[in-house]
């Protein structure tokens, strides 16, 4: 199958170049290009395309409304492909909030040479968005509600057990949950973390994502969430009530000292081509919690975490897939099923009660 792409770019250069990178390639075709998205939508009408191609600040209608628009009508897996800078950061994670597959960078400078470098890495993106399946925003919220149903429920047993734990004891008995996602990960998550307690057990989570997003979406999931979600640091406790996000660009191990686990935050090479890697987050977590932890393997591309699911599995962790019918890319946590490193295979809403619940066992 030869992936059609749409570009909508208000930039001639970008598109000229964005055109002339995808020339004669037998995977991904160019079927066309807009400087806007108004032309846009007349065109794509007439030759639907697989992926978008899709700039966020443009005239007349910014890439973001835009793409709200085809998410609540008729979604098209879309990559944005903009300008990074810290404000433009913050309006690609809302394009990830949106729908988007995928944000790659453009730069102010030196476009060409960067879209020469970057060839495989977009191809290799634009191919993964078309075995994508975006969900409309109704759709989305839907799954939000259930979810948040589902959440208080479980909630709500938890609460009404007595507690006897306090202080450093609390955080010597927390069981750890560890989360992998990539493509599709950043609205998953979301509806995850926003489904759990203030006092849900501590969780570390590796995403795939860019050095410059990690902080800024720690910092949005924050602000909406019961429990605290920050961008770990080397050395953090891993505590109730504490969701801590691997910083993109670098690999989050989980340690335990004296009864307490920490995070580790390290430079390294990329493993399974990725930099944080889930593998390497879950095969330190079975390392130092074994049968006390939990971990989840969540929608994206390839099959980072697997085998480090299969290592968790092998010693007794708990080990939960999401279902292709909720995920955006069926991949890596199809990679865990094949392995037999997975103990149920459950949709998104029903991941925060599987928490909730795993925290309860004795």
């Amino acid at each position: 199958m030869v992936v059609k792409v749409f570009v909508v770019d208000d930039s001639a250069v970008v598109r000229q170049a964005l055109a002339h990178m995808l020339a004669g390639n037998a995977e991904v075709t160019l079927v066309g290009s807009a400087p806007n998205p108004l032309l846009a939508m007349e065109m794509m009408r007439k030759n639907p395309p697989d992926v978008l191609l899709l700039d966020i600040e443009m005239p007349g209608m910014d890439g973001l409304t835009f793409l709200r628009q085809i998410m609540a009508s008729n979604p098209i897996p879309t990559v944005i492909c903009s300008t990074l800078s810290t404000e433009g950061s913050r309006v690609a994670l809302d394009a990830l909030s949106a729908g988007a597959v995928a944000v790659l960078a453009k730069p102010k400078l030196g476009l060409k040479q960067h879209l020469d470098d970057s060839r495989h890495e977009m191809i290799q993106t634009l191919k993964t968005a078309a075995r994508s399946k975006p969900r409309a925003r109704g759709a989305i919220h839907s799954i939000a509600t259930r979810a948040a149903l589902t959440g208080a429920t479980a909630q709500n047993t938890i609460q009404n057990r007595p507690s006897v734990l306090s202080g450093v004891h609390a955080f010597a008995m927390n069981k750890p949950v560890v989360i992998g996602s990539s493509t599709g990960g950043t609205q998953a998550l979301e509806l995850v973390l926003t489904s759990l307690p203030a006092d849900a057990p501590g969780i570390a989570i590796t995403q795939h994502m860019p050095e410059k997003f990690t902080a800024m979406y720690a910092q949005r999931l924050d602000g909406i969430c019961a429990m605290n979600v920050r961008e770990a640091k080397d050395g953090d406790r891993l505590e109730r009530g504490v969701a801590l996000i691997a910083p993109g660009g670098l690999h989050m191990q989980l340690s335990k000292s004296n009864g307490l686990y920490y995070v580790k935050v390290m430079d390294g090479p990329p493993v399974n081509r990725h930099k944080p890697s889930v593998d390497v987050l879950f095969k330190s977590a079975a390392e130092c919690a074994g049968r006390d932890a939990l971990a989840i393997i969540m929608t994206g591309m390839g099959d980072d975490g697997a085998r480090g699911m299969k290592t968790m599995h092998d010693l007794g962790a708990r080990c939960i897939a999401q279902n292709e019918e909720t995920c955006v890319v069926f991949g890596m946590p199809k990679e865990a099923i094949k392995l037999q490193a997975v103990d149920d295979i459950m949709p998104l809403e029903a991941i925060a009660h599987a928490i909730l619940q795993f925290d309860s066992r004795a």
